[in-house]
């Protein structure tokens, strides 16, 4: 078995969660995983998606009002689609 060990900084801060008890109960299931590493991986995909959109943001020229207008377009567009 391969174990692969990343560690990000010199720093390392620990944190607490609150999960319902219906998944705490299903993890505990499942103790050959790592459920910090998992998290961890979760919390930085999300950051990057956040970053990649802050990003592309910058440069929109688009008002508020023109990206409402687009997101409701296209939500009703998927909602035709699968409907």
């Amino acid at each position: 078995m391969c174990h692969h060990i990343i560690q990000i900084g010199d720093k390392v801060t620990n944190m607490t969660l609150s999960v319902p008890e219906d998944l705490h109960k299903k993890m505990r299931q499942h103790t050959e995983l790592k459920w910090s590493d998992i998290a961890r991986q979760a919390f930085e995909k999300k950051l990057n998606e956040i970053e990649l959109a802050e990003r592309l943001l910058s440069k929109s020229e688009l008002t508020e009002d023109d990206a409402e207008r687009v997101g409701h377009r296209i939500k009703g567009k998927i909602r035709r689609r699968f409907s």
